[in-house]
């Protein structure tokens, strides 16, 4: 499938914009859950034993499990939303710094793709902490969720990168058409 520019263009910055304000409302919800109860949902991505989870989930299903379920749910809408916005900073950065075959352009390409597999793992971690909650949680699935969480944070990493990419490849485009108009 071929799209042109100016629509990826368009479909990366509604993507990044959407997705920037759905993590704005989950980091302020997050922040209200976290001052009321001492656990955020995002706490729980640092942890790596039962303990840990025991302490958060305490707290959380006699008060504040709605909230902690709302969070849960935003963040399954905001998986799409920055897996799609990554992935095309991917490609809007592959086309301004790599547009001719080579290996620059195949390693960014394949970076593209990396996103997509963090939104992924994002679902299993979030799936595993539920799971917690609701079946009680052990050592073992606490160190896989941990993992998991890990390897989606270097996907995140790779994707604000490419993010970067693409803002700069967007301020290079712009600076060539003021030239250009000059």
């Amino acid at each position: 499938m071929r799209i042109t520019k100016q629509t990826l263009t368009r479909r990366w910055a509604v993507t990044t914009l959407l997705g920037g304000m759905i993590f704005a409302v989950l980091m302020a919800s997050d922040l209200r859950l976290k001052a009321l109860s001492g656990y955020g949902t995002a706490d729980l991505q640092g942890f790596s034993s039962a303990l840990q989870y025991r302490a958060a989930f305490l707290v959380w299903p006699s008060l504040y499990a709605v909230r902690a379920g709302f969070n849960w749910g935003l963040d399954y809408l905001l998986m799409p939303l920055y897996a799609a916005a990554f992935f095309y900073s991917g490609i809007l950065a592959r086309e301004a710094f790599a547009p001719r075959p080579g290996r620059l352009r195949r390693i960014l390409t394949l970076l593209s793709a990396v996103p997509i597999a963090g939104a992924v793992l994002d679902a299993i971690e979030n799936a595993l902490e539920l799971s917690m909650m609701l079946n009680g949680p052990t050592d073992a699935v606490a160190r896989i969720a941990f993992t998991i969480s890990n390897a989606k944070w270097m996907a995140i990493y790779v994707g604000l990168a490419l993010l970067l990419g693409a803002v700069m490849a967007r301020a290079q485009d712009r600076a060539k058409k003021r030239l250009q108009q000059a």
